[in-house]
């Protein structure tokens, strides 16, 4: 990041991030302008394009990423504590408040279909944050089996890849319906699907194993 290479540059850019995703949570992005987000930020043109060269489309980007860290940060600190049931039941009940607060607004998906979804910058913003989301949801299930509370033989990955494809489905239907029933089915079912799977429980033994 050449352009805020020193402390106060750093500062300064993530000013102007943080400033223009007020803005743009309040506006929408097709009504807010760069007018808009230096009258907020107390920045000149000038500036802003020291920061942001390419213009609006990179400082959406920008402002993108910083949604994007929101939408795990707000999770915290039981994402990063997800090691018995009553911390997992308190990561659900904070994923469902944030959703239902959020509303059928969308900041990060509406910056995406002002940028372009398929834009390389976009698609990476997006790998990255399932990737972390992913990846936090796998550790909790790890920490679970280290404490003895699921099998061992869990497959931790792939129940993480589960439930956060729970979350966004029941997210996608709850912005289209107002509804938030589909996101809290989503989430019990995938943990009650963990609590089932006790650590003496005997793995069933698949039929074409059973025959050889």
């Amino acid at each position: 990041m050449p352009k805020a290479a020193t402390v106060k540059g750093r500062a300064t850019r993530a000013r102007i991030v943080e400033g223009a995703a007020e803005v743009l949570r309040e506006q929408g992005v097709a009504f807010t302008t760069l007018d808009d987000i230096r009258g907020r930020t107390g920045t000149s043109k000038s500036q802003l394009f020291h920061y942001f060269p390419a213009g609006k489309d990179e400082l959406l980007l920008a402002v993108a990423r910083f949604e994007a860290d929101r939408v795990l940060a707000d999770q915290q600190p039981h994402l990063g504590r997800l090691d018995s049931w009553e911390s997992w039941r308190r990561w659900r009940d904070v994923v469902v408040e944030r959703y239902e607060r959020q509303g059928d607004h969308c900041p990060l998906g509406s910056l995406f279909l002002q940028v372009g979804r398929d834009r390389p910058g976009a698609r990476a913003i997006v790998t990255e944050l399932m990737r972390q989301w992913q990846g936090q949801l796998a550790r909790g299930v790890r920490a679970l089996q280290t404490n003895g509370l699921v099998s061992p033989a869990l497959d931790a990955d792939r129940e993480a890849a589960a439930l956060l494809a729970g979350v966004q489905g029941g997210v996608t239907i709850m912005m289209s319906t107002g509804d938030s029933a589909h996101l809290k089915a989503a989430l019990d079912t995938g943990i009650d699907h963990l609590r089932a799977a006790r650590p003496d429980a005997v793995r069933p033994v698949p039929p074409e194993e059973a025959r050889s």
